[in-house]
């Protein structure tokens, strides 16, 4: 049995913090259908656009929390969350690519409700997936690397028993982990430090499971972590 497992040492910077899980099984990921997904995202992307009143970007409210969140810990140089690097991408007017339906579907998602999602093969895990703090010698190779670039010490991390899945939280993922046309079962997550936009979160959550249901078949479930329901079964 594997499981998802947030660590004290998490709840520990992040107590009111959320994680919204959703995990499928038996889907159908090979790509059908990409001008729907290319339309789904557009549609989102749109929709993200009112998250974004401010004109100086970094002073809107969805990057501001997670900004201070990610003072709380560890980080590369220049590491943002994955919601302020979506939106950054609005903001600028640079469409999305489509990659494969889960991650087009996480990322419209991501934007419609301005939380960072993301997801990963639960069949590549090692062992049960961890939210926690890094030791610092776990081994992550990147999109686009060929060498292990470990998280530092106390960063923030997913990670199984072979090394980090995500890095800075939810900056840059693994490539060893990562949603592939091949999956058939995947972790899905949605993020949540604002405690204020808790009902928010939640819709997501629905939101995201039933899009998977509907393009991708199979089944799937909804967990919420918090500090008081630290650890889920996922397989």
């Amino acid at each position: 049995m594997k499981k998802f497992i947030v660590e004290d040492d998490f709840w520990s910077l992040f107590p009111n913090a959320r994680i919204g899980v959703v995990v499928c099984y038996d889907i159908d990921n090979s790509i059908k259908e990409e001008e729907k997904y290319k339309y789904m995202i557009e549609n989102a992307e749109k929709e993200a656009l009112k998250y974004l009143n401010n004109p100086e970007f970094s002073s809107n409210e969805v990057i501001q929390v997670w900004r201070e969140a990610f003072k709380k810990f560890k980080t590369k140089k220049g590491a943002r969350s994955s919601i302020e690097a979506l939106l950054k991408r609005v903001h600028s007017g640079n469409h999305l690519g489509t990659i494969n339906p889960l991650v087009d579907i996480y990322n419209s998602i991501s934007l419609r409700y301005a939380l960072p999602c993301g997801g990963e093969d639960i069949d590549t895990f090692a062992g049960d997936i961890r939210l926690t703090k890094a030791v610092g010698n776990e081994d992550f190779i990147t999109l686009g690397s060929d060498k292990s670039e470990p998280p530092y010490e106390g960063e923030i991390v997913y990670k199984d028993n072979d090394g980090a899945i995500c890095r800075c939280w939810n900056w840059r993922e693994s490539v060893r982990t990562m949603l592939t046309e091949n999956t058939k079962n995947a972790f899905l997550c949605i993020e949540l430090v604002d405690e204020r936009r808790l009902k928010e979160f939640e819709n997501a959550l629905a939101d995201l499971s039933n899009k998977v249901q509907e393009n991708l078949g199979g089944t799937n479930r909804i967990s919420i972590l918090d500090i008081n329901n630290k650890e889920v079964s996922i397989m």
